[in-house]
């Protein structure tokens, strides 16, 4: 969370709902990713998508603090049937601390985790055997995001609790490197009731041409050029909220042009311009939720392939908002909000095709699964909850 600093965004809600955080089991039987790439847009958008869709079980990751009480063993194994989005629970990967977001490498051979904790830390797993193949520091506290660089060779991850964004090599066989940057968010000044900053998120625009980092303390989104070389960051460009919005998460729409911005704070959404050759993002004017005037924090917005629906997660009002998207990206238009499904959502994702989103729920300690109706964006739940202890990141590949 925000004014609170790093201890309550760790363990606000891990200790309640309790009840559902059945521990998955010990074993190891969970199928390896698909060797084939994720699906292009193309395909995730086109009349075919069905019959695209791959037949037999999916592997799913998911995401916890094993630091907790009721909280996870490691990073939690599971299937996903792909058509009808029924979880089935398949183990643990252990040794890895506060697991509490994941990432995959493009080639699908490795998966990446941020190790939460005061001292933090990224480790990488590969996944054909779920062999831990070490971890490294991120230079900070509490990692709390991460993401490669789509050309394959650099790991980013933001630190939370020390504001600030780390870049580690990767190499040929997706391990990991010892750090070869680390940049401090140190302007402007924190936020109305922050008492720091707090890197959230660390992202590569869609032309791969720069590295945007979202700080929740400072209320701004700064953007670096990365020397893909050496593996360092320059700062050329900052983008300013305004103060006490509290800027979370950030996603591109397909055409590169804009983006949309996640504010935890104030309850609200921007819809960004983003310039191509410069990096530099301008933030538009905060928009509603859809979730009224009750306690809420927006955790993430994700946009479909086809540039057409977005979804907001909102924890309080557990809630997924649905907008379209209108003027080729320029304009979000609120058209409802369903319920999740389960309490406190903290990360939702979408399968590689594109028909299925799931949402991580932090105190309910459960992943509830909706189908994307194509046609019109519309939501439905696709089965019941499932039990994950202090589920706070699913990553369906």
């Amino acid at each position: 969370m925000g004014s609170g600093g790093w201890s309550r965004r760790r363990f606000v809600g891990a200790l309640t709902g309790g009840a559902a955080a059945a521990a998955l089991p010990s074993c190891d039987n969970a199928p390896a990713p698909p060797s084939a790439p994720a699906a292009t847009p193309e395909a995730s958008t086109s009349p075919s998508r069905e019959a695209r869709r791959p037949s037999g079980p999916r592997p799913l990751y998911l995401g916890t603090y094993t630091s907790v009480e009721g909280g996870g063993k490691g990073i939690g194994l599971a299937t996903y049937d792909a058509a009808t989005g029924e979880i089935t629970g398949g183990g643990t990967i252990g040794d890895v601390g506060d697991p509490s977001y994941l990432a995959v490498h493009p080639d699908r051979g490795t998966l990446y985790a941020v190790d939460e904790r005061a001292d933090g830390a990224v480790t990488a797993v590969r996944l054909s055997d779920r062999k831990v193949l070490g971890s490294h520091s991120t230079g900070g506290a509490a990692p709390c995001h991460l993401s490669v660089h789509p050309g394959g060779r650099w790991l980013l991850s933001a630190n939370y609790g020390t504001g600030s964004v780390a870049v580690h090599p990767v190499d040929a066989s997706g391990a990991l490197g010892e750090r070869t940057a680390l940049v401090r968010h140190s302007t402007p000044p924190p936020g109305p009731g922050q008492e720091g900053p707090h890197a959230h998120q660390v992202v590569t625009s869609p032309d791969g041409g720069h590295v945007l980092a979202v700080d929740l303390g400072t209320d701004t989104v700064y953007t670096y050029r990365l020397d893909e070389k050496a593996g360092t960051l320059t700062e050329i460009a900052q983008a300013h909220t305004r103060p006490g919005a509290g800027p979370r998460h950030l996603t591109f729409h397909p055409g590169g042009r804009y983006a949309y911005l996640a504010n935890e704070v104030d309850n609200t959404v921007a819809v960004c311009s983003y310039d191509q050759a410069s990096g530099r993002l301008t933030v538009g004017e905060a928009q509603s939720t859809g979730t009224g005037s009750g306690t809420s924090y927006p955790a993430q917005i994700l946009v479909t392939a086809d540039g057409r629906y977005a979804y907001l997660v909102n924890r309080g009002h557990n809630s997924l908002t649905r907008y379209a998207v209108e003027a080729d990206g320029a304009r979000l238009r609120l058209l409802d909000t369903v319920p999740v499904g389960g309490d406190f959502p903290r990360q939702i994702a979408f399968s590689p095709e594109g028909t299925l989103l799931f949402a991580a729920n932090q105190k309910s300690s459960t992943v509830t699964v909706f189908h994307v109706d194509e046609r019109n964006g519309a939501l439905r739940r696709a089965g019941g909850s499932f039990p994950s202890p202090v589920a706070v990141c699913a990553l369906p590949l």
